[in-house]
């Protein structure tokens, strides 16, 4: 009897409950019918598969004759060239030897020079103690603090009769860009401080990789000017983040012959799916977009010879590695040199251990030096870190007081680039949103059925809710919830709420709903891709990257979408919905957009006039602050490759004409 009761009670409670509406407040904002967690990367990465799937195929087409396969590795050079961007003239290097140390076996020389003017370079040359005339390889850091503190493969190297350039990439060694008075540094290390700097490069149309690159592009400048080197034979190397570089490199300099790349050798769709996006360095935007493979690499400068190393337990896929590697090796049989390519893997996780130095070694002896004697097994670099040191103070910025910032740098490039900007803006009103809407890659939105899928309808006090599925074929959904008051006229406005914490942030406050409500003003709450519903887990998205959103913002500009642009679409489909939906068509339409949402939203109103007004809060004010604030978080939120090219966002708030405010 008592269990009858206690079913009953339980049934008329549960009756109550939803005639309240009070299990609709568990989970009251949601629209979208089915979970989302990693929905938004998972539909980013069909981009980056059918990119890499086209390249497959073109490899596979040129693997088919000797003529092909020379004039894919053409191609495909010049693809990464026209995406790498625009290098500066070459001025002297003002190379100065700041002191030389001597050990067993080899010399050390403390070797500073510039790669443009006011950008200093810091780096170690390593040469034999007997010879006169050296094969050379250039040594390209992994990320590390420190940068080229001594180590024992450059001392090995020259030992061993193979002179060895070491130098300090940008952020790291004597090259810190971020730093307090007392000379500490201001991130959490090198991959932080690459990834802040690569956001001031991106926005004027360049990347730290890009600027890496061209520093160690002079670096090779140095060394053939000098007589104890060998020019014919130069040679490049690096270990994770170094072996980034030393894939960018080989791309751009045709002068090296022979190349070694340790821990950071897979197939990129592998590794952006499988580990993400990696720091800033590490990515030069558009690569998916131009069919850039990291296999590709290599072959720029084939038939020169290639040495992969892998760990069988690195976080570097070793799948793909090996199946890149497999394709190198087809590409050489074609060219007539399958011997060029060999793969090491051995037993250990990242890094340059012991077994990956001596073949590293080994192999540069027989390409370079044409030496298949046994090595000089001699483990040892006898000098300190600050024997080390290139500069008086042990950063070049506090050392010269003509030292450029890389955001310095930067900001000087906006200002060049503000005559551009306003060509741009002086052209006829239709031809500057055909430029914007080319640099936001927007797809052409209108031309995809929409459909709204009425998911949930809750009937409350003074107001009643409805709960939208916006599917444009193509694109991904969008949840919308809009709160249509009882007090509703003809003249209502419907305004459109974007809260970069998420539509339930916003709606869960009472009070947010009852000052629409009490004015008779429609309220749409809506989640753009990547916000709310649809919100990459934070897990995926690493804090020492400062961008709550990392993963899908720089899978983006791989792809060559930037994630903005993305947004802005989503938005042009919710205006259609707006207009279109029995409750709010034919009413004014205004845009609240908060935080990351502000630049999404201007970008809307000035590509399309169904927007009347839109009021910003809690925002970035210009492209520019990427350089003169480098260290706020969440900038490749709103990344637009180049954009300083064209405009910033004071030009965007002028072109609306009153139409955009800030109000704060």
């Amino acid at each position: 009897m008592n269990h009858i009761k206690k079913i009953k009670f339980f049934t008329i409670v549960t009756a109550c409950c939803l005639n309240m509406g009070f299990l609709y407040s568990q989970d009251p904002f949601r629209a979208l019918s089915w979970k989302t967690p990693t929905a938004f990367h998972s539909f980013l990465m069909r981009d980056v598969h059918q990119q890499f799937k086209n390249r497959r195929q073109e490899l596979m087409q040129a693997q088919t004759s000797l003529e092909a396969m020379i004039k894919y590795c053409k191609e495909v050079r010049d693809r990464y060239l026209n995406i790498l961007g625009d290098f500066p003239e070459k001025t002297s290097l003002n190379a100065t030897i700041t002191g030389i140390l001597y050990a067993d076996g080899f010399r050390m020389e403390k070797l500073v020079f510039q790669s443009i003017p006011g950008r200093y370079v810091t780096a170690n040359l390593y040469l034999p103690e007997k010879g006169e005339k050296f094969p050379v390889t250039v040594s390209l850091c992994g990320h590390g603090l420190y940068g080229k503190k001594p180590g024992v493969t450059p001392a090995l190297l020259a030992r061993n009769g193979i002179a060895t350039l070491v130098v300090d990439p940008i952020g790291q060694g004597e090259r810190w860009q971020f730093m307090n008075d007392k000379g500490e540094y201001l991130t959490r290390g090198a991959t932080t401080e690459h990834t802040l700097l690569n956001a001031s490069c991106n926005v004027v149309g360049t990347s730290l990789a890009a600027l890496q690159c061209w520093d160690n592009h002079r670096a090779i400048d140095y060394l053939v000017s000098r007589k104890d080197i060998d020019s014919d034979r130069i040679g490049v190397w690096g270990s994770s983040g170094g072996g980034t570089e030393t894939a960018y490199l080989i791309g751009l300099d045709s002068r090296v012959k022979v190349a070694a790349i340790c821990s950071y050798f897979t197939e990129r769709d592998r590794a952006l799916e499988l580990q993400g996006p990696s720091d800033g360095c590490q990515h030069v935007p558009h690569e998916g977009l131009a069919r850039i493979e990291l296999a590709d690499f290599p072959l720029m400068i084939a038939p020169a010879p290639i040495l992969i190393l892998s760990g069988r337990y690195d976080f570097v896929d070793l799948w793909g590695a090996m199946q890149g590697v497999e394709q190198l090796k087809e590409s050489y049989k074609i060219l007539g040199v399958p011997e060029r390519v060999k793969q090491l893997v051995v037993e250990t996780g990242h890094g340059l251990g012991k077994e990956k130095r001596n073949e590293l070694v080994t192999w540069f002896k027989h390409w370079l030096a044409q030496d298949d004697s046994p090595l000089i097994d001699k483990e040892e670099n006898p000098f300190t870190l600050e024997q080390s040191y290139c500069t008086l103070t042990g950063q070049v910025i506090t050392s010269y007081k003509d030292a450029v910032s890389i955001p310095e740098e930067n900001l000087h490039r906006a200002q060049q680039l503000s005559s551009e900007r306003g060509k741009f803006m002086a052209q006829k009103y239709e031809k500057i949103r055909e430029g914007i809407s080319s640099l936001l890659k927007l797809p052409d939105v209108g031309r995809n059925r929409l459909t709204a899928n009425l998911t949930h309808t809750y009937i409350q006090r003074g107001y009643t809710q409805y709960h939208y599925e916006l599917i444009r074929e193509g694109l991904i959904p969008i949840p919308c919830i809009l709160i249509v008051p009882d007090k509703m006229t003809v003249d209502s406005q419907v305004d459109i709420v974007l809260d970069d914490m998420g539509k339930d942030h916003f709606l869960r406050s009472q009070d947010n709903i009852q000052e629409y409500i009490n004015n008779g003003r429609i309220l749409a709450a809506v989640d753009l891709r990547g916000f709310g519903e649809t919100e990459d887990p934070e897990q995926y998205n690493d804090a020492k990257y400062w961008n709550r959103e990392y993963r899908t913002a720089m899978t983006s500009l791989h792809i060559g979408k930037p994630l903005i642009g993305q947004r802005v679409a989503d938005l042009l489909t919710l205006l259609d919905f707006v207009s279109t939906n029995e409750h709010t068509r034919e009413h004014v339409i205004s845009l609240r957009a908060a935080g990351l949402y502000g630049p999404v939203a201007m970008h809307a109103a000035v590509l399309d006039d169904r927007i009347s007004q839109v009021i910003i809060r809690r925002s970035i004010k210009s492209y520019q602050e990427f350089m003169t604030s480098p260290l706020q978080k969440d900038m490749f939120s709103n990344m637009i490759y180049g954009v300083l090219r064209y405009y910033d966002l004071p030009d965007l708030v002028a072109f609306g004409k009153g139409r955009i405010r800030y109000d704060d």
